[in-house]
């Protein structure tokens, strides 16, 4: 599989393109006015501890207070400070010196340590208190009118590794299968970490597989110098009141490079001279391996123009999916989950319905497959596909799925094929989806799908002047200012309705068209 990156830079927004044999798999989008923040990491400051929900809200200097749960903070280190009442008074579990205040260790050689002062390995309330600092990454971007998602167990990514300061873990990514080079990453990485006297864990990445020892060790004393410069910048910060970033995540460009590109990348397009020069820069300095492939585009049609990327992304906003075969995907995302259905559509098939039925599962499969990572569709998603009666075929249609999702970056975890063809799967989220990016509810039906008959309307509009008729007297005139289908069906269809109206009330009903208004608005002015 050959595989492209294209790099868009305009003055509102940066957007990278992957492609998978010419066809868009993934896109990431970064406007510039609103940067992501995932693996930024800032000094926080604890605005209020929910003992019953076992979080706290933490102000990162966001428009919403971030969420912080027990379950991620680190676990009380082996070297802790104990407070000598623990339970009866939280605030003194923490020490008059501001980096007593900080619930995370600093465990590198020849930095400064902190001491994290606990009075439970397990409460929240007996390790937070209001307005503590304490230092946090975040895991997952605002979403909807969530705040952040955040961690004290910082991690620092670099091309080939994953330093882990509170963590004594060396972990091989699951991708990596070959348990001798599994074996081999682990026995370097444990000796270098000896060499360089570095504390904490470490995990390889996908990137790690068959790169020299040599390579590892630049990345880890990269990782060293830049969490001693977030253990310096934490300590220079530490008297301020309000909260403050400590380290900002790469822009989307560079970290495109580091994360996105492997031995199949064949090329990266980039359509801007200044950032061409950036990526160009760091390529070489931590990718030297594509340094040769990175291309500026200088063409005047659009870059996403000339490989299809702007019509993909318009179909990726749409509810239907159509199949090479006649078949179609209706995919529905909810606050709760997603729902994909499958459909044979104008697909016949050749010798039996079981077959045509078993042929356009497969093909969905792979349009699923591509376009949960296209899409960025995460949390719980039910795919309902055709029902089969032939238990090889579910166990066919299954396995292709789980084969098409190797290729997905994002954890993934699904369950047999129910009965009713129905298959329950989860896709981890850490950033907003394509379409919570790019769209918003309609300011028409507020996000419901439809609106509300014509003829709805008007019996809504009749209801509403009988209720104003009781409840004011003196009117003698109702107007109706509505949409204009709603007026025309007043004035056609229900003018019977109208006329009995006006008899039933003794007053005359008139009516305005207003070309603002949605067909669920009116009003009844008063006369």
């Amino acid at each position: 599989m050959s595989e492209e990156l294209l790099i868009n830079i305009s003055p509102m927004e940066s957007r990278v393109a992957v492609l998978d044999n010419g066809i868009l798999g993934e896109i990431y989008i970064e406007r510039h006015h609103k940067l992501g923040l995932v693996g930024n990491i800032y000094l926080g400051t604890v605005v209020r501890v929910l003992p019953g929900m076992q979080a706290a809200f933490v102000d990162i200097g966001q428009s919403r207070t971030a969420f912080l749960h027990v379950n991620d903070m680190q676990r009380e280190p082996r070297a802790v400070k104990k407070a000598t009442d623990t339970a009866k008074n939280q605030t003194s579990a923490v020490t008059e010196s501001a980096t007593d205040d900080l619930d995370v260790t600093l465990p590198i050689a020849n930095t400064q340590s902190t001491e994290v002062i606990q009075a439970s390995k397990t409460l929240i309330q007996h390790r937070l208190h209001e307005s503590q600092r304490i230092l946090v990454q975040v895991t997952k971007d605002q979403l909807g009118s969530k705040g952040a998602r955040l961690t004290t167990n910082v991690s620092l990514p670099s091309r080939y590794l994953v330093y882990l300061p509170s963590s004594e873990h060396i972990g091989i990514s699951q991708r990596i299968d070959g348990e001798e080079e599994r074996t081999r990453l682990k026995t370097e990485l444990t000796s270098l970490m000896q060499t360089v006297n570095l504390k904490g864990g470490l995990i390889a990445r996908t990137a790690a597989e068959r790169v020299p020892v040599d390579k590892l060790e630049e990345d880890i004393y990269y990782l060293l110098q830049l969490w001693r410069t977030i253990c310096a910048r934490r300590q220079e910060i530490n008297h301020h009141q309000s909260s403050e970033l400590i380290y900002q995540e790469l822009a989307l460009p560079l970290r495109s490079i580091r994360d996105l590109v492997h031995a199949d990348t064949e090329k990266v397009i980039i359509d801007n001279a200044q950032i061409y020069e950036q990526v160009r820069y760091f390529a070489k300095e931590f990718v030297p391996f594509v340094y040769d492939r990175i291309v500026h585009y200088t063409a005047e049609q659009s870059l996403f123009d000339v490989h299809r990327v702007e019509d993909d992304l318009k179909d990726a906003l749409k509810r239907r999916v159509d199949l090479k075969s006649g078949g179609y995907l209706i995919i529905d995302q909810t606050e709760a989950m997603t729902t994909i259905d499958v459909n044979t559509g104008s697909f016949v098939g050749g010798r039996s319905l079981e077959d045509t039925v078993y042929k356009t599962n497969l093909e969905a499969t792979h349009a699923i497959a591509r376009q949960l990572r296209l899409r960025n569709l995460g949390g719980i998603i039910i795919l309902d596909f055709i029902d089969m009666l032939e238990q090889q075929h579910k166990d066919d249609v299954l396995e292709s799925l789980q084969s098409q999702l190797t290729q997905d970056y994002a954890k993934t975890k699904i369950t047999q094929v129910s009965e009713l063809g129905l298959v329950e799967m989860t896709r981890k989220r850490t950033r907003e989806s394509l379409g919570q990016q790019l769209c918003e509810p309609c300011s028409t039906c507020q996000g419901r799908g439809f609106v509300k008959t014509a003829e709805t309307v008007c019996f809504e509009i009749f209801r509403e002047i009988m209720r104003c008729a009781r409840t004011y007297n003196s009117p003698k005139k109702f107007t109706v200012v509505a949409h204009a289908a709603v007026i025309d069906l007043l004035l056609t269809s229900e003018s019977d309705t109208v006329a009995d109206l006006e008899y039933l009330l003794g007053r005359v009903i008139t009516f305005d068209v207003e070309n603002l208004y949605t067909q669920e608005q009116y009003d009844i002015v008063l006369d």
